[in-house]
């Protein structure tokens, strides 16, 4: 059966039917926490418990841990890119871990970035240590995945698409949100990964709205291929892709044609120009709201609630 584990400025808390009990514990980081199962459990089973909704979460994943992503990972995502799923290798990119930020804390744009876009995103947070060269196997991956957290890969599609630089456009402060819940999941649950559906609201807007059924790439062959050259420990983070509904588009087959005989500069500002007439970017004021569950709700990640800010 799953757990629920919350985290405030000072304990790490146990969420329950009668309330969140807190987590007798000396854990400092989420990697500590994961080693410390016992007072988990203790928890789990605590009277003493206060109402969820009289606490101020934070990310359940702790800074610094690595954060891996991998890269148009939804068939349907993929397709509105005008490429074909079956082309697409698994590949991965690197956030900073500065990114992490509250379920429910402003997002903040600089002042430099004009295109402001989001993925709603299932995180796996990592269970144990996997050195470079670890195999994994389906019966290891229960142990190498402690759970599941909601998480929004906060884009600036201006920085990204020019520089083809991922790290920089989605590595500021407030660019990843995560939790409110750290799930931790049995391996049956587990096995009910497919069935989560990820959902994201703008203003009320429903933009993103699929199943894990859509994903090309499970987490057993990421984690397969990431530990070849990656190093992870307890507490590391993984983001698995987004599905179709971001406010980044593809261009009309026509378009992208025409663009293709223009000069990379020229070619750039239409582009933008484009863009930057598209409603669907993140404004000031916004307000997200991002949930992954079962349909049944047998598993519930949460819903997390972030409103978008403007730097000046």
């Amino acid at each position: 059966m799953s757990t629920s584990i919350l985290r405030t400025a000072d304990a790490w808390w146990v969420a329950t039917p009668a309330g969140a009990a807190k987590v007798t514990t000396e854990a400092a980081t989420t990697g500590q926490l994961l080693a410390d199962r016992q007072a988990i459990a203790a928890a789990a089973t605590s009277t003493d418990t206060v109402p969820v909704e009289s606490l101020t979460l934070w990310s359940p994943v702790t800074a610094p841990c690595r954060v891996v992503a991998q890269m148009t990972n939804f068939a349907s995502h993929v397709k509105d890119a005008g490429m074909d799923p079956a082309s697409i290798p698994l590949t991965f990119f690197r956030k900073s871990s500065g990114s992490i930020s509250g379920p429910y804390d402003e997002v903040i744009r600089p002042a430099h970035v004009r295109l402001l876009d989001y993925e709603v995103e299932i995180g796996l947070v990592i269970g144990r240590e996997m050195p470079v060269g670890t195999a994994v196997t389906a019966d290891d991956l229960p142990g190498c995945i402690a759970g599941l957290v909601v998480t929004n890969d906060i884009s600036a599609r201006d920085v990204q698409l020019p520089k083809t630089q991922f790290y920089e456009s989605k590595s500021y402060p407030t660019f990843t949100p995560v939790g409110p819940a750290l799930v931790l999941l049995d391996a049956d649950e587990l096995k009910r990964f497919t069935d989560l559906r990820l959902r994201l609201q703008v203003n009320g807007e429903l933009r993103q709205n699929m199943t894990v059924a859509d994903m090309i790439y499970q987490p057993l062959q990421a984690l397969q291929a990431l530990t070849r050259f990656q190093r992870l420990d307890a507490g590391d983070l993984l983001l698995t892709g987004t599905p179709v509904g971001t406010a980044l588009s593809a261009p009309p087959k026509p378009v992208e044609v025409l663009a293709s005989l223009l000069p990379p500069a020229v070619k750039w500002k239409l582009f933008f120009d484009r863009q930057a007439k598209n409603p669907r970017y993140l404004k000031d004021g916004d307000v997200i709201e991002v949930g992954v569950a079962t349909g049944d709700g047998a598993i519930d990640l949460g819903t997390q609630r972030t409103v978008v800010r403007y730097a000046r």
